[in-house]
Parts: C-alpha cells; structure tokens; sequence
C-alpha cells in the first residue's frame, strides 16, 4: 500500500509516467487516441514513439500484462486496460522450458499497441528484469498513459468496439479494420512441432494457441502435435484433436472448418477452445456472429447449462456461437450470466466439446481446468 502511495505522490500530472533519472522531455512526448467517430483521447507515449491502427478494445483484468500482451487473440488490436496503474511490477526475463516461453503466451508482444490511465515505470519485483516500456519500446509496440480510459471504456461499451489509431508527434495513418484480415494466419505456426512428453498424442491445431494450453497437456504426460492452422490435422495420428483459440473472425478460417467437419464425421474426440469452439460450431452447421464490444477480462461468469454450477473465467473473443442455431444433437454447455451469450457447446453423444473461455487462463483464475481433464479422459 506504502509503495502505492508513494508512486501516486509522486507522479507527473501530465501525463501520470514516474520516471527517475530520465530526460523527462524527451520521454514524455505528446501523442494520441483517434476513434472512428472523431473522439480524441490525448496522453504520452511510452513505448515505440510510432503511429498505430485496429480495433480498440478493454480489458478489465488487474495483473498479468506480460501474458495478456502476448496473446495472439490481441493481433490487430489497441488494447485499453481498465485498471489504472499499470507498469509497477516491470517485466520478467525470457525462459524456455520444452521450446515454450515461460513467463509469456507466445514469442512476441501481439497487441498493436497499449493504452493505460497511468503508466509506471520504476517497477519492482523479484522476477523482474526490463521495464513495460522497454519491453514495448524493444518490440516496437507504442503506448499511450495519461488517458482516462473510464471514458473510453464508457464510450465504447455505449457504442460498441471502435476502430482507432494512434497518432505520435506529427506523423498519420488510416484507419483499419484488422478482422477483414485473415488474423489466425498471420500468428499460427508456420510449421508442424512436436512436444514430446508420453505414449498419447493429440493434434492440436494452431490459429493463434497460448502456451498455457500447450503447458496444460504436457503437465497431463500428453505429446502434443502442433499444426499449422490450414493443415489437414485429419491426416495426423494422434488419439484427439484440440482447436486452439486465435484472433479475429473464425469464418476466415476456412480451411481449419472444412478439415474439422471431417474430424466430426470421424469421431476422434476434439476439444475446442475460443476461436476453436466457434470453428466447432460452424463445421457443425451452426452459426457465429460479432459481439458488441467483445469478453476480455478474468473475471466472466460462466454457467453449466443443467448443473446450474458458475465457473470465473479468464476470456478474450470478440465473437460467439449463436446457441439458438445448433443442429439437433448439439446442446449449449456454457452460457455468461452476464448477458446470456454463449459460452461453451457439446455433442449430446459424442466427444466433442468445446469452451468459450479460456481453462487455460494465464492470466486468470483455473475453475475450468477440469475440461482438460475431460479431454484427457476421453482420448483414453
């Protein structure tokens, strides 16, 4: 509480960045938040002083920014985070273990860029090694403090995800709207790994997969088998198959829809994770849409349609299956008590399931880890 206080205190009110021993003028340069709709946000950079484009979109997790930064989900997207200090705990330095970064949930920052009410630099904690900025700075990736990302996050719960740019010093770029691209492309694997771990394998293919999924078999003495996202994963021997999450719209991904409505008619138990659900349920006949502004948080409520049982959850999509277009034997297996959407589908006698949300988390809590384990048991 002390150190809080004492980074509060101490602050810039121009811009809420603490930095000590620093040329303060020349860190602390202008830029800023354009929306669609002509509202301007202004603040600092931190970060790459460069221009960036794509969706602007709000987190409302307190901690884990080294792992929500890394996320291939955020590929093409302004990322606001709604908690307001941001930067005190600095960020840990690269560690591999099995050929996966430790401490982060893909080998890059995968955010455009990041937008904060107030940036700290001075970061403290034992596993630290660089500070966000640097880390930022290092990759590319722009930063923008001093905003007040309530009226921000107000504005576009009110009117829906935006499209956005950020504008530093003089410089300018269009506006862009990432989903038209072909997002789970352009962060998959280019192509195929193996991680070696026991006598069980699964395919999993890669639109855009955390390394906690990977962690979460490898922990489970499962070899996983990782493909690129359009790979005929139908022709891999693996005893199940797990569709990854990934960025942007999931009808984009044509050719992972076409090989996993084969999979359905094979049988093989196939688990689906986010965006993997979505291509599930579309390879199943059913429908997907876009969401007003999106889950992307730690904190989502999720119920278990028949036990009634609510599960928090860590999230990040700005799509979901529309329940009410499944076939006959599929049944909704997770909706959100918050709006209703969506949030998990399974067959009614085969093993194919899929969640939503993330059991995975990283960052967030692990109340719906069980559904690896279902996965587990299933592939025998």
């Amino acid at each position: 509480m002390f150190a809080f206080l004492f980074c509060y205190l101490r602050k810039d009110l121009s811009g809420g960045i603490f930095e000590k021993g620093t040329d303060l003028t020349e860190k602390r340069r202008k830029s800023k938040l354009i929306l669609e709709d002509g509202s301007v946000f202004e603040g600092v950079s931190f970060g790459a002083f460069a221009c960036a484009a794509g969706e602007v979109v709000f987190n409302t997790g307190m901690t884990g920014y080294p792992e929500t930064l890394t996320d291939p989900s955020y590929r093409g997207q302004l990322l606001t985070l709604t908690y307001p200090l941001i930067g005190n705990y600095g960020v840990p330095a690269e560690r591999r273990e099995n050929g996966l970064s430790v401490f982060f949930e893909s080998d890059r920052i995968q955010v455009s860029a990041l937008i904060v009410s107030q940036y700290v630099d001075e970061h403290s904690h034992w596993n630290s090694a660089e500070s966000l900025s640097e880390w930022m700075e290092r990759e590319g990736v722009p930063g923008l403090a001093g905003v007040d990302t309530r009226a921000l996050t107000r504005k576009l719960r009110e009117s829906g995800t935006m499209k956005g740019k950020i504008v530093s010093g003089r410089r300018d770029i269009d506006f862009c709207d990432p989903n038209t691209r072909n997002l789970a492309a352009e962060v998959s694997t280019a192509e195929p790994v193996i991680y070696e771990r026991g006598e069980r394998r699964i395919v999993l293919v890669d639109c855009g997969v955390k390394n906690n999924i990977i962690r979460a078999f490898l922990d489970r003495d499962i070899t996983v088998v990782r493909v690129p996202w359009d790979y005929d994963f139908n022709e891999v021997e693996a005893a199940g198959i797990v569709l990854s999450n990934g960025p942007g719209d999931p009808k984009s991904c044509g050719a992972t829809i076409e090989h996993a409505s084969k999979a359905l008619e094979a049988g093989r138990p196939i688990l689906g994770i986010c965006l993997g659900s979505q291509i599930m349920a579309l390879a199943s006949g059913a429908e997907t849409y876009k969401l007003r502004y999106g889950h992307r948080s730690q904190n989502q409520p999720c119920v278990e349609s028949g036990t009634k049982r609510c599960y928090i959850t860590s999230q990040n999509h700005g799509y979901a299956v529309d329940s009410k277009t499944l076939p006959n034997d599929w049944r909704e297996w997770f909706y959100n008590s918050n709006d209703g959407t969506n949030e998990g589908i399974i067959h009614i006698s085969k093993p194919f399931f899929g969640a939503q949300f993330h059991p995975e988390a990283s960052p967030g809590p692990d109340d719906s880890e069980f559904i690896f384990d279902m996965f587990v048991r299933a592939i025998g």
